[in-house]
């Protein structure tokens, strides 16, 4: 097998492992050792890749966030540019798309929320994202409303989405996305409200 291919095989193995590791010990309790057990490698090779756990998190976080736009850019392009509330509903069901609700993915985003507040490439990372998600919902807002509405509208259901997504993932329960949804059509519904 080509080294490329081999590579992308092993860190794939390895942020599927990172992921099954703080699944089941959480970030502050998986080891390197652990994780490079899982992965069925050498400690070495994530040292080679990732440098250290930081640099692996990282890697995972990347992974997430890429299927994260993948899920929301997919669903974005089955529905009309000028449908403002088909685009809003698009964005919320990207963000609660299956591959972001699993028990694994969402005690990932928590460990690096919480490690992105000491880790200034992490914090980076996380800022991008959050900035990412705001400047869509306000872009679709923007479309039916002036600018100020538009950018408090589109704070708000960034909020909202984040922190269903929060309360679900402290629950301990799965995530209930018929539930979520609904909740956010309520905002949507009520945001757009008067601007047909």
């Amino acid at each position: 097998m080509p080294k490329v291919g081999m590579q992308l095989i092993r860190r794939r193995q390895l942020i599927d492992a990172t992921l099954s590791a703080i699944n089941e010990v959480g970030l502050h309790d998986a080891t390197i050792a652990q994780i490079a057990s899982r992965a069925g490698v050498s400690t070495g090779i994530i040292s080679h890749y990732f440098r250290d756990k930081n640099g692996l998190l990282e890697a995972t976080m990347r992974d997430i966030t890429a299927h994260l736009r993948d899920a929301v850019v997919g669903r974005l392009r089955q529905v009309d540019p000028a449908d403002v509330h088909a685009r809003l509903s698009a964005i919320v069901e990207g963000n609660f798309d299956e591959g972001q609700t699993t028990s694994a993915v969402m005690k990932a985003w928590l460990a690096f929320w919480a490690a992105s507040m000491h880790h200034p490439m992490l914090h980076r990372l996380q800022t991008i994202s959050s900035r990412r998600l705001l400047s869509t919902l306000v872009a679709e807002f923007r479309k039916v409303m002036p600018q100020p509405q538009a950018r408090v509208a589109g704070y708000g259901l960034s909020a909202l989405i984040d922190g269903l997504w929060l309360r679900a993932s402290l629950s301990g329960k799965p995530f209930n996305r018929v539930q979520a949804m609904a909740i956010a059509m309520v905002y949507i519904d009520n945001a757009l409200s008067g601007t047909d």
